[in-house]
């Protein structure tokens, strides 16, 4: 007796290995990457090489800024967004993808000076940068200021 292998099963396992040579990832509402939960560099920065247009060149400073500033920085890519964190410490840090801007998020941000102007929740603050937009100083200054904070979750 010879037994065959579901049509259906065979097609789903064939999709799950990525192909030699894969297509781009898939740009998801407001052209945000969609991309696989991984951690490491490699993930974030396959993530930054889809990221639209002139928002690859915010997502290449924003990731030479945190390495910059950063030292030991820990990244994955978690809910299709970069995360930043220190090991032992949490997350300190993630950034997003929109049609008209890149949100980076602190995840404790309440506690920044200044205070990130975006967000009314208890903790996290954040800033949208548009196009020609980021000031490198002062994403330092909060970088810095962050990366020493109790983090969220597990870095």
């Amino acid at each position: 007796m010879v037994t065959k292998t579901p049509k259906k099963s065979a097609q789903v396992a064939r999709k799950a290995v990525p192909a030699r040579g894969a297509a781009k990832p898939t740009l998801l509402a407001g052209g945000n990457p969609q991309i696989a939960k991984g951690d490491g560099d490699a993930p974030v920065q396959v993530y930054i090489a889809a990221m639209p247009g002139w928002k690859r060149d915010i997502g290449r400073r924003l990731d030479a800024l945190v390495v910059r500033h950063v030292p030991n920085v820990r990244k994955a890519v978690r809910w299709n967004s970069p995360f930043y964190g220190i090991e032992g410490q949490g997350w300190f840090l993630g950034f997003h993808v929109f049609t008209h801007y890149v949100k980076v998020s602190f995840f404790r941000g309440t506690s920044l000076r200044p205070v990130p102007p975006g967000g009314t929740g208890k903790d996290a603050r954040w800033i949208d940068i548009h196009e020609n937009d980021l000031d490198e100083a002062q994403m330092e200054t909060w970088l810095r200021q962050a990366a020493k904070l109790p983090g969220w979750g597990k870095a």
